[in-house]
């Protein structure tokens, strides 16, 4: 008798994402000597390779990390686990300790806790955020991790569609999370095994193997923009609208990535056609591109002058586009990461002041 339909599903996802793990190190390129490059992966002492799971013991992590520990063996990976301790509950400390023995016994290794301290720009949710992929980073780092897993499911995903489009920050956000992403030289680094697996699966898996897991109630505080989405907003859609909101909304997060994929790509191609011989941008030659691909050329170069990205919204690169489509004698726009653009006789100048 085969395992539980539930804990087929996790890992079976699980599976295919390590399995293109090992293709992407297999095509990773190597140094004109044929040695692994420094830092590489494959590198670490001829070890297999290692893949991590960031674990807060809720049950879309657990299930991810028992699914790890059940797959990685077979396919010659070494399986490993984090959990980040945030410091923003009493008792947060043992909580992350209990994480780990709950990894330990899963017989994942290394597993570790990251204490973080989480600062307040971008809000409270933001600044948890970039806290713990920091702590990621530095952990996947020091252990030479060729990946980490991350257990956002299809219903974190139609909760990212949604909050996008009230944000109205165009199509790059309604693709939501993707499937594989990571920062400069990290392209590859985090993995997403359950954005086609729903919640409620993640949480039948661990019922059924009887693991334990922890209901953070940060999830469930209205004072949290995604609790309140996820437990009225949501509810209210399917209500209105019929179930099957959420696998639209997943559905329109990938339909979304392929097209925004697409005219970033076209926008990387159009911005060498738009500078003059001394790399400024023309504005004649912008106001000749179509809007979407035009405002990627101004996010791309806005950003390449020293705006964080994360803190780049549509209605920043709207303003530094009337410079191009409405342009009326208005002085230099004023950006995050004290970037300011402004038009110079024909000239778009984008640089930090």
């Amino acid at each position: 008798m085969g395992p539980h339909p539930a804990v087929a599903a996790i890992r079976l996802a699980v599976r295919r994402v390590l399995h293109d793990v090992l293709t992407d190190l297999t095509d990773l390129p190597r140094t004109p000597s044929g040695r692994t490059p420094i830092g590489d992966p494959r590198a670490a002492l001829g070890t297999p390779p290692l893949v991590l799971v960031a674990c807060s013991g809720g049950a879309d992590s657990m299930a991810l990390a028992s699914a790890l520990a059940f797959e990685a063996p077979k396919l010659g990976i070494r399986a490993g686990g984090i959990t980040v301790d945030h410091g923003l509950q009493p008792g947060s400390d043992l909580r992350a300790a209990e994480v780990v023995s709950r990894m330990t016994a899963l017989r994942l290794d290394p597993v570790e806790s990251v204490a973080v301290r989480v600062g307040r720009d971008g809000g409270p949710e933001a600044a948890a955020r970039d806290a713990r992929y920091g702590a990621l980073d530095e952990a996947a780092d020091r252990l030479g991790a060729a990946a980490v897993l991350l257990g956002h499911t299809r219903d974190d995903q139609a909760e990212t569609v949604l909050l996008g489009l009230a944000r109205g920050s165009g199509i790059r956000s309604l693709s939501g999370m993707a499937e594989v992403s990571g920062g400069p030289g990290r392209s590859h680094r985090y993995r997403r095994p359950f954005l086609q697996v729903d919640r409620q699966t993640a949480r039948k898996a661990c019922m059924v193997q009887s693991l334990p897991v922890w209901d953070d109630p940060h999830n469930i505080d209205p004072a949290y923009t995604r609790s309140r989405l996820r437990h009225e907003g949501l509810p209210a859609l399917e209500k209105a609208l019929g179930k099957g909101v959420v696998e639209a909304l997943a559905r329109t997060a990938q339909l979304s990535r392929d097209d925004a994929d697409a005219l970033d790509a076209w926008a990387a191609e159009a911005e060498t056609g738009v500078r003059d011989e001394d790399g400024r941008l023309e504005c004649a030659k912008l106001y000749a591109l179509p809007p979407a691909v035009r405002r990627r050329v101004l996010r791309r170069a806005v950003v390449a002058a020293g705006s964080p990205a994360g803190s780049l919204f549509a209605r920043h690169i709207e303003e530094v586009d009337r410079l191009i489509t409405g342009w009326r004698g208005q002085g230099a726009i004023n950006l995050p990461g004290r970037v300011e653009a402004q038009r110079q006789g024909g000239r778009l100048v984008i640089r930090q002041g």
